[in-house]
This record gives C-alpha cells, sequence and structure tokens, in this order.
C-alpha cells in the first residue's frame, strides 16, 4: 500500500511537472494573441502559424551551425534568428493585411472583415509552409539531454523542461515590467483604452501596432523553438494545436489581460496532464473547453479580464 501510494506522488508530481512546462510553452503563445488584442481588439489567428515558422526558422540555423555538436551556439544563434525571423513575419503580415483594413472604419460589417483576414492570412502561411518545407514530420535537433533531480524523492525532470520552465518564467516577468515601467508598455496601454485619444497625445499607434506584432511573434517563435526542443520534431500544422490551446488559454484568462494569459496557459498544461492520470486521457481538449464554458459563464471577461463598455 504503501508502494502504491508513493507511486501515484510520483505520477502526480510528475504531471505537474510537464502540466507547468505545457503551459508555459502555451502561454508564450497566448501572449501574442492577448496583446494583439489589447491593442487592436482584433484575434490574430495567423499567430499560430508564425509559431510554427518561427520553429522551421530555428531549425535551419541550429542545424547549420552544428546543432547537437555545438549545443550552446546553436540553440542561442538559432533561437535568436527564429525571434527576428517572427518578428519580420509578424510585421509584415500587420503591415499587409491588416493596416489597410484599420483607416476603413469599425462598423460592424468592417468589424468582420479583419476576423475573416486573420483566418486567410492562417491558411495562406500554412500552405505556403507546406510546399515550402514539405508535409513531412522532420526531426529536431537535441541540444539538451540528461535530468536535473528536483529534491523530493526520486523525481526528477529532463534537462529541456527545466530550461523551458526557467525561460517562461524570465519572459513573462520581463513582458510584465515592459508593460508596467517603460513607454511602449505605457503606449500600449493608452492605445487599447483609447486610439483616438493616444493619437492625439502624440503617440505614433501605426508604430505601436507594429512593435505590438513584432514582439508577440518573437515570444511565439521562443516559444516554438522550446516546444520542438522538447518534443523532437516540426511539420506545418503543429500550429494548428497548439495555437487553439494558446486561444483557449488567452480567452480563459481574460483576453487583453497579461498575467491572464500567463494563468490561462498555465491551468490548461495542468487540466490537461491531470486528465492522463485518469481513463479518460483522450478527452484533455473537452474537459478544457467545458472549464473555458464555465468559467465564462460566471466571468465573460474571464479570470483576469474586466469587462468594458463600448459605444456603438
Amino acid at each position: 500500500m504503501r508502494g502504491e501510494a508513493k507511486s501515484s506522488a510520483m505520477k502526480i508530481l510528475d504531471a505537474v511537472i510537464t502540466g507547468l512546462t505545457q503551459g508555459a510553452m502555451i502561454a508564450l503563445v497566448a501572449l501574442g494573441y492577448t496583446m494583439v488584442y489589447g491593442v487592436l481588439k482584433l484575434i490574430n489567428f495567423a499567430h499560430s502559424e508564425i509559431f510554427m515558422m518561427g520553429a522551421y526558422f530555428g531549425l535551419f540555423v541550429i542545424t547549420a551551425l552544428g546543432g547537437a555538436q555545438n549545443p550552446l551556439l546553436a540553440g542561442v544563434g538559432g533561437t535568436l534568428v527564429a525571434m527576428v525571423g517572427a518578428c519580420v513575419l509578424g510585421v509584415l503580415v500587420e503591415r499587409v493585411a491588416y493596416r489597410p483594413l484599420r483607416a476603413r472604419g469599425r462598423g460592424a460589417l468592417l468589424r468582420i472583415t479583419p476576423l475573416v483576414t486573420a483566418l486567410g492570412m492562417s491558411v495562406l502561411l500554412q500552405n505556403l509552409a507546406q510546399l515550402a518545407f514539405s508535409a513531412k514530420f522532420r526531426p529536431y535537433p537535441q541540444l539538451l539531454s540528461g535530468t536535473v533531480g528536483l529534491g523530493v524523492g526520486q523525481a526528477s525532470m529532463s534537462a529541456s523542461r527545466l530550461l523551458i520552465l526557467v525561460v517562461a518564467v524570465v519572459v513573462m516577468v520581463s513582458l510584465e515590467l515592459i508593460v508596467k515601467r517603460t513607454w511602449f508598455g505605457k503606449a500600449m496601454r493608452a492605445l487599447s483604452t483609447n486610439e483616438q485619444a493616444a493619437r492625439l497625445m502624440g503617440i505614433r499607434t501605426s508604430r505601436v501596432i507594429s512593435l505590438t506584432f513584432a514582439l508577440g511573434s518573437a515570444l511565439a517563435a521562443l516559444g516554438a523553438v522550446l516546444f520542438c526542443l522538447d518534443q523532437s520534431q516540426v511539420y506545418p500544422t503543429m500550429g494548428t494545436v497548439i495555437g487553439t490551446r494558446a486561444f483557449v488559454a488567452a480567452v480563459l484568462g481574460g483576453i487583453g489581460s497579461i498575467p491572464g494569459a500567463m494563468l490561462g496557459g498555465v491551468l490548461i498544461g495542468l487540466i490537461g496532464e491531470f486528465v492522463k492520470l485518469t481513463d479518460y486521457s483522450g478527452g484533455a481538449d473537452v474537459l478544457v473547453f467545458l472549464v473555458l464554458i464555465a468559467v465564462l459563464l460566471v466571468r465573460p471577461a474571464g479570470l483576469l479580464g474586466s469587462a468594458r463598455v463600448e459605444k456603438v
């Protein structure tokens, strides 16, 4: 009995560690959704494909720099190039697909147009990736190996997952400081509150929006490289699953709320791993959506979101 209890406790601990790791990666992607929504009130569905493209950028550079034979240079260089490439792609998507629509007003029909455009960009990028890289799964270089003891019995976690947790925490804290303490963060919050008033106060709104897309895309690429280092493969449709979970995380935590995106990502990661401990391991996504519906029935703005009154 004591051995069974110990085994169950280890399984629960492992589920918590894995859930936090998965949740951290989901949160990095969810931040892009919530930042763009915060300034534009737009769900950028192409964000999941930017995540996927960031993974490919990282793959090619990591391989070119030697992969596992030179893990430090390949890892740092590949991640930085992936983030820069995703930045450029995110800004390009904003300028080509979304910026021309913003000048046309915010009528009922015109609010739907950016949403359809975002879906179209998502499909376009996914199909371009299949044409450029083929639809097959590609192995990702494994730069980290071994495990790290946690000091709790025989509990341990892989080095890649430890790196994911550390990087995610540092990024999330840094992003919160950027939003609260820098000019860019203040401009983002002003634009989110009232775009016309922000423009009258001298804020270059187009520049702030482009920077928001760039930062969100960079975080998506960072999450993509970390995800692939843990999961060991990349493919053109990988953004669909992680993007859906990230979008749900952003809505669950409160779309437009950066701490809410973090909380939502962690909750979804933990829910998914704890469901795997039951006989209904295939129903993780079902439970996630049930939790989302239950939360929205009680708090329509999400766990950390705030309701707003809009003029129509």
